[in-house]
């Protein structure tokens, strides 16, 4: 796992997840570094993961005061049970759906956590986070979040891409990666990630891009893109042309057989 330090008060912990035939996908947790810190979101649930002590090199995991979940899919929640035990005082922040969806899992502690919808706020000691639900999601637990302070927006899976390498997908900058090559990642992770954007009714999803153009964040923090400050322009023309982008179909049984052969000793 990469740490990235940034000017917005955000620490972003980068990590990645191969996809055969896809590419390297960016799995992204953030700290906010507000008086009462908040982390968001708490990485991948693979075996190998342990989110605790990765966030241990950033600030000691028991002044955790929020842990804000965008979403409650796997690639989301992989350190939570284990930080809410390192972090006793701290508050779950998700939907009423995002505790349902939980709750399926695990025995949610309903005494830590927060409800929070979008367009409400939360006070974090410095400054107010408020939720906003992306234009593009694939979960209807999604609530992102803006701060008020410093303009820094969290887009949950919204603005996803895969990268050609784990290099790239772990990477400091976005920029680091050529325009071309990062609009195309976009429009298949929006195919992917958000299949029903292709069965939209313009009239209505334009305006959820045209409201996230005006809010013209400071950064773009998504969970599968590496940090991107500067470039909001070109990541909502990527959203603006999701709906008339590639449809993906994945590999079917055929092609799964003749992967699993070509691993066979000859």
């Amino acid at each position: 796992m990469n740490i990235h330090s940034t000017s917005l008060d955000v620490t972003v912990m980068s990590d990645t997840a191969e996809v055969p035939g896809i590419g390297f996908l960016p799995v992204n947790t953030f700290v906010l570094h507000s008086k009462q810190p908040v982390v968001v979101d708490t990485g991948l649930s693979t075996p190998d993961k342990d989110f605790v002590t990765e966030l241990s090199r950033v600030m000691d995991p028991a002044d955790v005061e929020w842990i804000w979940i965008t979403h409650p899919d796997r690639d989301h929640t992989g350190g939570l049970w284990e930080l809410l035990e390192a972090a006793p005082q701290a508050r779950l922040v998700t939907t009423f759906i995002g505790v349902g969806i939980m709750s399926t899992e695990w025995d949610v502690p309903l005494d830590r956590v927060h409800l929070l919808n979008p367009g409400q706020s939360l006070d974090v000691g410095d400054r107010r986070l408020t939720g906003h639900r992306p234009p593009l999601y694939d979960n209807p637990a999604t609530v992102g979040l803006v701060d008020e302070k410093t303009g820094a927006y969290f887009s949950s899976d919204c603005f996803g891409a895969p990268m050609a390498s784990a290099d790239l997908a772990t990477s400091a900058d976005v920029r680091a990666v050529d325009d071309a090559d990062r609009r195309a990642a976009q429009l298949l992770w929006a195919a992917i990630d958000s299949p029903w954007v292709h069965l939209v009714d313009r009239a209505k999803y334009d305006p959820t891009v045209a409201e996230l153009r005006a809010l013209d964040p400071s950064g773009i923090f998504s969970t599968h893109l590496p940090p991107a400050i500067g470039i909001n322009g070109q990541l909502v023309e990527a959203l603006v042309e999701a709906p008339d982008g590639p449809v993906f179909v994945g590999p079917d049984q055929a092609a799964l057989e003749e992967l699993l052969a070509s691993f066979e000793p000859v």
